[in-house]
This record gives structure tokens, C-alpha cells and sequence, in this order.
């Protein structure tokens, strides 16, 4: 029998030197190669967590975490933008039905950034919201559909609410902002609105989806739409880490076979040195695919049932498992030699990129440990992650 996710796999995995034959053009570029994305729309990797009733796959997080990790051993800044647009085809897909069947009317995915980095203004008007504003970090915007904006909508006595609201990528302007030293390809550049006017069909509240009891929840009967949202944006920003590290783990062990160390006129392969860096890097890079996968076990398994402790906990060890997979690309650059940092490697590109990755507010280890530490003490939480 035809088994969907295990054939999304197969051709993730086959897709994922055609990623790395392109990263260095778009890095270049500081875009997405057009070809890539049109492989990756013809395989259906974007359709993953659409609905069947969409026509899209609607499959869960295990398949979503083998995608990920197969497409990021190609190149990180490609499988950032591909995990990205997936889970945003999650978010849209939280929105009020009537939006939803108009969105997806005629395709099965849709490629939208999203942002919640948001300097601008929110306005209730009649029957909707008038959006002004700066959006930074607007992944995959050279090749947008739609966009989705966090905003704060004031209310009367009491907090502003958080919301997210879609536009369409034509009453955006987008300003080239993207000057990086790493994840290059990913165009992140920002996105502006002028007054645009969004109707209320097209909004949906950020607290009700970090709590997995979005409109989806109740129009989709999956389990994957009442996960929390939160989760799901830590596993597709931590997988592109992982699947890099997981590369160059690879790629180091065949090197060291070839390379010789000058001064010595010695085979690296035959260096004690480089035998124990090689026994230490194979263990960090399985105990960090191991923390990520039992993460996406774990939201799997609880999904909007999870306890506070147990969603802090959800985001701590991810961001644990970006820290170490940083780690692991630094320590094989450091035992690669100079020829590592020539612009044809792919190594020199996978640490900047995860390097750059690992700056995303979800992976402040130090704010994810204190936050973690504070349930586990009884205390209160604080923020949204």
C-alpha cells in the first residue's frame, strides 16, 4: 500500500544535493533558487500540513522532522525557508474557515513568510483592522504569495492582543534589507504596509494558536491542528541545525581519510587528535538528533494537553540542540585546515548559517533555561515562549 509520508521522505532526501548543487548561487543571489523551489512545489514538500479537505498531505510532526532533516544535510538557508513556509501553511490553516476556502481554492499550499518582529500600528475599523507598519525577518519573501504579520490589537480594559493578519505579497512593499553574513538564500528581507485594510476573516489570534485552540482545531479533525504553535515554529527552525551538523559530520569523516597534515607529512585519518574530535562529534551530533526527535515525540504524544513544564521544556531542549549542533559545526571547521574557509566549501557556509540561525529569539538558551527553571520551581512563566 502507498504510504504518503514515507514517499515525502524519499523525496526529500532526493532533493537534497539538488539544494546543496544551488546553495552557493543563492547565497550569492541572497535568495532562493527558482529551480529549487519549483522542485520542492512539484514534489509537494510544501503540502505537508495542509489538510486532505485543502488537497494537501496533511501529514504530522514525524514526518515534517525526517522532511526537514534531509532537506538541511542539502543546505541549511534552503531547508530554513522550505520548514518555514510548511509550518506558515499550518498557521494559515488556523484561520476562520471562509478565508481558508478561499485561500486554497484551486492549490494546495501556499508560500507565505511570517513575521511577528512588527514596528507599526494596528487599527480596528469597521468589519476589519488597519495595518501599518515594518516587518523584519520576512523568510522566503523573493518568492511570496502572502504574507502574515503579527500585530497588537488594543482593548478596552484590558491587555493588547496579539493576532496574526494575511495580506497578499501585493499590498506589501518589500525593501532589501538582507545584507548577512549567514543564511544568505533565505531573502528575509522586510516587509512594509501603508494603511492596508484586512478583513476579520483574514486575522486569527496568536493566543488561541500558541495554545493549539485555533479555528482550525474545531474545522480539522487531525490532531496536528490542535498542537500548539510554538512547537511546531521550534522544530522548523532547530531541523536546519541539526541536518547541517549531521552533513558535516559525514563529510569530515571522508576528508580526513584524504587530507594530509602539512608539517608532519601525516595522514589525518592517522592522528589520535583527530580520531577522538571525530568519537566526540559523532556523539554530540546523535545526542542532539535524539533531543530534537524525542521533542517532536513529546508534542505528539500531549499535544494542547502539555503542561506548562513540559512546553518549557519542549522549547529549552531545542534550543539545546541548536547550541550543540553550532558547537559541532565549529569544532570540525576547527580540525578542517584553511581550505575549509575557501567559498566552494560548504563548511565555512554551514557555520555562518547556523551561526545566524541560532540568533532567533526561540533559541536564547539562556532565557529558554531560566524560563524552564522558573516552572520547574513553581514560579510563573514569562513571554510567549
Amino acid at each position: 500500500m502507498r504510504d504518503p509520508a514515507r514517499e515525502l521522505v524519499e523525496r526529500a532526501r532526493a532533493l537534497a544535493p539538488l539544494l546543496a548543487q544551488h546553495a552557493a548561487e543563492a547565497e550569492q543571489a541572497r535568495r532562493p533558487h527558482d529551480e529549487v523551489i519549483a522542485a520542492l512545489r512539484s514534489a509537494r514538500i510544501f503540502d505537508l500540513m495542509v489538510p486532505r479537505a485543502h488537497g494537501g498531505l496533511e501529514l504530522d510532526l514525524d514526518t515534517f522532522l525526517e522532511v526537514g532533516l534531509a532537506l538541511a544535510e542539502g543546505d541549511a538557508s534552503m531547508a530554513w525557508v522550505t520548514t518555514f513556509y510548511i509550518e506558515h501553511n499550518w498557521i494559515l490553516c488556523q484561520f476562520p474557515a471562509t478565508f481558508q476556502n478561499e485561500l486554497y481554492r484551486g492549490r494546495s499550499h501556499v508560500l507565505a513568510p511570517a513575521s511577528l518582529a512588527a514596528d507599526g500600528q494596528t487599527e480596528k475599523t469597521a468589519g476589519g483592522y488597519r495595518l501599518s507598519g515594518r516587518w523584519k525577518w520576512g523568510t522566503g519573501l523573493p518568492h511570496a504569495e502572502w504574507v502574515i504579520c503579527g500585530g497588537r490589537v488594543e482593548r478596552p480594559g484590558g491587555p493588547p492582543e496579539l493576532r496574526f493578519f494575511a495580506l497578499p505579497i501585493e499590498e506589501m512593499k518589500v525593501e532589501d534589507t538582507w545584507w548577512v553574513d549567514g543564511l544568505c538564500a533565505t531573502g528575509s528581507n522586510d516587509m512594509i504596509a501603508e494603511g492596508c485594510v484586512v478583513p476579520e476573516e483574514r486575522t486569527v489570534s496568536i493566543r488561541d494558536l500558541s495554545a493549539g485552540r485555533g479555528p482550525g482545531a474545531a474545522l480539522h479533525p487531525g490532531p496536528l491542528y490542535r498542537t500548539p504553535m510554538v512547537p511546531i515554529l521550534l522544530l522548523a527552525a532547530a531541523m536546519p541545525a541539526v541536518g547541517q551538523a549531521r552533513a558535516a559530520l559525514c563529510r569530515f569523516k571522508s576528508d580526513i581519510g584524504q587530507r594530509r597534515l602539512f608539517a608532519r607529512d601525516l595522514r589525518q585519518v592517522d592522528q589520535p587528535a583527530a580520531q577522538t574530535r571525530l568519537g566526540a562529534v559523532e556523539i554530540q551530533t546523535d545526542r542532539a538528533e535524539r533531543l530534537l526527535r524525542q521533542v517532536a515525540s513529546e508534542v505528539m504524544a500531549r499535544r494542547n494537553a502539555a503542561s506548562g513544564e513540559e512546553r518549557a521544556g519542549w522549547v529549552a531542549r531545542a534550543a539545546l540542540t541548536v547550541r550543540e549542533s553550532r558547537a559541532i559545526l565549529r569544532s570540525i571547521a576547527d580540525a578542517s585546515g584553511a581550505s575549509a574557509h575557501f567559498h566552494h566549501h560548504p563548511l565555512q557556509r554551514a557555520v555562518r548559517d547556523v551561526q545566524t540561525l541560532s540568533g532567533h529569539t526561540i533559541f536564547d538558551l539562556d532565557q529558554r533555561l531560566e524560563s524552564y527553571g522558573r516552572v520547574l520551581l513553581g514560579l510563573e512563566p514569562e513571554g510567549m515562549f
